[in-house]
């Protein structure tokens, strides 16, 4: 059963109707035994740091995150959504967030337009089952302003360069986190999903 955490602040019904294209059913819930039984959970997020995890704890949903996280059951965050599986976000002031992955989003700052909005190419930074088959030039849709940094290099699977290098793409052990839209980025973004969900199958999870 692969689940799609509905805590207020994601583009659930995006994501469903991308799996839903792939042949796979995927149910949206934010009840506690879906999210521990789900093969595959999917943290999705649109907005701000600070009212994901408000969200969060009004749902009383971080004491089952933090159980589905230590049995090491797979969790994929998706914009928002891999932002709070970080330690913090400095994002209209600190906040921690649930610190399963190291590392810290910040604001860029670049002379660029910020947002970071739109198509940017992506880079692949080691061999992961995350981005294999995917064209050399493959494009993704970003909208952020704040960027991952103090991150763990060795979880870095692709980035983006945005006059910066940007993590685009991260992994440790069952956890993955994805910056830009999936859901948006069409046939790439497809691809990353596929590759994603027949994986963790094939691993049991």
């Amino acid at each position: 059963m692969i689940i799609i955490l509905d805590y207020g602040l994601g583009n659930v019904y995006n994501l469903q109707n991308a799996l839903s294209s792939l042949g796979y059913d995927s149910k949206i819930s934010r009840n506690p035994d879906d999210i521990l039984k789900a093969s595959i959970l999917f943290l999705p997020g649109v907005g701000a740091f600070k009212s994901a995890m408000k969200n969060l704890g009004d749902n009383n949903l971080i004491k089952v995150l933090n159980k589905r996280n230590e049995e090491e059951k797979p969790i994929i965050g998706i914009c928002l959504g891999m932002q709070v599986l970080f330690n913090d976000s400095y994002e209209d002031g600190y906040c921690k967030g649930l610190g399963y992955i190291k590392g810290s989003f910040k604001k860029f700052d670049i002379d660029l337009k910020i947002p970071h909005m739109g198509w940017n190419k992506l880079i692949e930074n080691k061999v992961s089952f995350v981005t294999k088959d995917l064209p050399e030039n493959s494009y993704v849709y970003f909208v952020h302003s704040y960027y991952l940094t103090d991150y763990d290099p060795n979880d870095l699977i692709a980035y983006a360069e945005y006059a910066i290098e940007v993590p685009a793409i991260v992994g440790k052990n069952h956890l993955v986190g994805i910056q830009f839209h999936p859901e948006k980025s069409n046939k790439i973004g497809l691809q990353i999903l596929d590759n994603l969900i027949r994986t963790l199958k094939k691993e049991g999870a």
